[in-house]
C-alpha cells in the first residue's frame, strides 16, 4: 500500500510539474511572440521615418536647385539691364559730344 501511495504522489507531482511546465512554455511563447511583434513594429516605424527623411531631403535639394536657378536668372537679368544702361549712357554721351562740337578735331 505504501508503494501505491508513493506512486500516486509521484504521479500527482509529475502531472503538477507538467502543467506548470506547460503554463511556463505558453507564457514564454506569448512573451517571445509579443517581443517579435514589437521588434517588427519598431522596424517598420524606423523604415517609415527613414523614408520620410529621404523624401524631405529630396524636397530640400529640389527647392535649393530651384532657388539657384531663380537666382541665376535674376543675376542674368540684372547684368543684361546693367549692360543696356551702360550702352544707353555711352550713346547719350556720344550724342551730347556730337551736338556740342563741329566734328573737327582741330577746333574742338
Amino acid at each position: 500500500m505504501r508503494k501505491i501511495v508513493f506512486a500516486a504522489a509521484a504521479a500527482a507531482a509529475a502531472m503538477t510539474l507538467g502543467a506548470c511546465s506547460e503554463k511556463t512554455q505558453d507564457a514564454t511563447e506569448a512573451a517571445a511572440s509579443s517581443a517579435g511583434n514589437d521588434i517588427s513594429s519598431t522596424a517598420t516605424d524606423v523604415g517609415d521615418h527613414l523614408d520620410n527623411v529621404g523624401a524631405k531631403a529630396s524636397d530640400a535639394a529640389n527647392d535649393t536647385a530651384d532657388a539657384a536657378k531663380d537666382a541665376a536668372k535674376s543675376a542674368e537679368k540684372t547684368l543684361d539691364d546693367t549692360a543696356a544702361d551702360a550702352q544707353k549712357a555711352a550713346n547719350d554721351v556720344a550724342k551730347e559730344l556730337d551736338a556740342k562740337t563741329d566734328g573737327n578735331p582741330k577746333t574742338n
